[in-house]
């Protein structure tokens, strides 16, 4: 840790932005330039929206740019698909690299070169030992490693090697290239690391031009020299491959000397950003996909409605650290909500059925109420709603029996009807098997709009659809993928998973403007939650999921406590 980084911690503020400033006041560097390099071997997650945010931010703030850069040196696992992903999302949470998009490959003749380099300079050698033999040689964190046969071969041996197997001689795993650094380093990372490889594969973006490719160590740094990275901003896995890194630096004939420098990794509870588990997940079918709403992936978190901003404010808060933490998810919930509630509007759905007949209103009449699009911003508008002799409530908001303090619908009790009227419940219908299938209530015609004429208090107030023109939607209930705060602490991660993470209701009933195709993307399902359309919907079959649930405060306001 430099002394800037240790100054900057101790005082407890962002230290990369610290560094960064004293770099620009300095004069150490006169324009700021940072990237954000990806693999394209799967989605981004909502770990890779903090380094997104981190890179590109401070890019914008100091006047700088950021670099969209794909470590593409392995193309066993790339794909085009991922690429295309990858943009979208950066995109998506609000940010642009205008012209400064680039691939590792594009720089695949610039470091070969300078693989070739470093052997004519005596620091790095073509080892034929076995993979697994050359893993038991490295050693251990308290055992030094042992130098391979071939770490003495001439340097002329050595190229004529090197330009083999760039000729495609050899087959896959039969010589790498290492650097020749120190065997008895107590960093593991400069045990004579492996720079090149040999894969009989074709590239996505070079197809089969080469054979060998270089290891991410090794075209990271030096990706970051061509394209004169100031800072170069790693997650904390990687401070043990800093020596590695500006070793590198120092004994190649790069354009530009960056500096590397790390931050904690964003951890979440009951969430997992492993990007092999991920893989595993969506590849053995525990999810629908990349972009399953009970994925972490940016993919997952549009479509289940987040949007960027939240993302970006959740991001903000937790900020930029040193140390390792796990943050607690609901921070992330917390900040989806508060995002939302100002800009979602508000409609009613009924997720569980349950037939109200208001036996006083008239038979086959209907008249319409009108609603706010949102209860604090009436430039939004009003939308109508139908109302009727038969209306439809939610299950859960009548018991037959009700304990202290339920204020909603139960024999003899008057609750108010969001936007329309006070309802009191008369009878009860069941099926043979006494299940409550229907109410019969008598409705107070001078109570239109839910307020009282005598000034009498009625504690509940319900949301409702009315049966002449609600809607038939299918709503997908999303929960927490896995069942325990830390997945994955007592073994297999799998085990972990949660089995009610995903509750599919397929009888509900949604108000008529729910259907239309103009719908903003995510709203509010009064007392419900948010919800937004899933890309799954059709014309004659909506389907929503929900984004998150609301706080428990309709409990205090006399209503259904929100359900999560």
């Amino acid at each position: 840790m430099g002394e800037n980084e240790t100054a900057a911690t101790d005082a407890g503020r962002d230290f990369v932005r610290d560094i960064v400033q004293a770099d620009l006041t300095a004069g150490r560097v006169q324009t700021v330039v940072t990237r954000f390099p990806p693999e394209p071997n799967g989605y981004l997650h909502i770990g890779h929206a903090k380094s997104i945010c981190l890179n590109f931010g401070i890019a914008q703030e100091f006047g700088g740019r950021c670099h969209l850069r794909f470590d593409d040196t392995n193309p066993v696992k790339e794909e085009q698909e991922y690429i295309d992903s990858i943009q979208r999302d950066v995109r998506w949470l609000g940010f642009d690299w205008g012209q400064n998009l680039y691939y590792a490959s594009d720089y695949f003749e610039q470091l070969y070169a300078w693989a070739e380099h470093l052997i004519r300079n005596g620091k790095a050698y073509v080892d034929d030992t076995p993979a697994e033999a050359m893993r038991s040689a490295r050693g251990t964190l308290t055992e030094p490693g042992q130098n391979s046969p071939d770490r003495y071969r001439s340097i002329e041996e050595n190229l004529d090697l090197f330009q083999r197997m760039r000729a495609g001689e050899f087959p896959n795993g039969a010589r790498v290239l290492r650097a020749k650094i120190d065997m008895a380093s107590g960093n593991m990372n400069l045990r004579d690391p492996v720079l090149y490889r040999i894969l009989h594969v074709p590239h996505p973006r070079t197809g089969d031009t080469w054979c060998i490719y270089p290891t991410y160590d090794f075209a990271h740094g030096q990706s970051d020299a061509i394209e004169g990275i100031t800072h170069s901003i790693c997650t904390l896995e990687f401070e043990d491959h800093r020596p590695l890194y500006e070793w590198l630096i120092e004994n190649l004939p790069v354009p530009a000397h960056p500096r590397q420098y790390e931050f904690a990794r964003l951890n979440i509870g009951y969430t997992v950003l492993s990007k092999r588990i991920l893989t595993t997940l969506v590849r053995d079918g525990h999810v629908t996909g990349w972009d399953d709403p009970r994925m972490p992936t940016l993919a997952g978190l549009q479509r289940r409605g987040v949007p960027a901003a939240a993302v970006r404010e959740f991001v903000r808060r937790v900020g930029v650290a040193r140390a390792n933490s796990v943050v607690d998810v609901a921070q992330l919930e917390a900040t989806i909500r508060e995002t939302l509630n100002p800009i979602a509007e508000r409609r009613m759905a009924v997720l569980r059925p349950l037939k109200v007949v208001i036996e006083n209103y008239p038979a086959g009449q209907t008249e319409t109420l009108m609603a706010a699009n949102h209860p604090d911003a009436p430039e939004r508008g009003q939308r109508p709603l139908t109302f009727g002799r038969e209306i439809f409530v939610e299950q859960e908001d009548f018991i037959e029996d009700p304990p202290k303090k339920f204020f909603r619908l139960s024999p003899g009790r008057e609750v108010r009807l969001r936007y329309a009227y006070l309802v009191t419940c008369r009878e009860v219908v069941k099926d043979a098997d006494g299940t409550v299938v229907e109410l019969r209530c008598v409705y107070d015609p001078a109570s239109r709009g839910g307020n009282a004429p005598d000034g009498r208090k009625v504690q509940g107030t319900l949301h409702w659809v009315a049966a002449a023109d609600a809607v038939a939607a299918e709503v997908r209930l999303y929960n927490h993928l896995f069942a325990r705060p830390d997945p994955g602490a007592d073994g297999n991660v799998m085990t972990d998973l949660n089995p009610n993470s995903l509750e599919v209701l397929r009888d509900c009933l949604i108000e008529p403007s729910l259907a239309g195709t103009d719908l903003p993307h995510t709203v509010q399902f009064e007392r419900q939650g948010y919800f937004c359309r899933d890309r799954d919907s059709t014309v004659g079959r909506p389907i929503f999921n929900r984004t998150i649930g609301l706080r428990d405060t309709w409990a205090k306001a006399g209503g259904t406590p929100a359900r999560r």
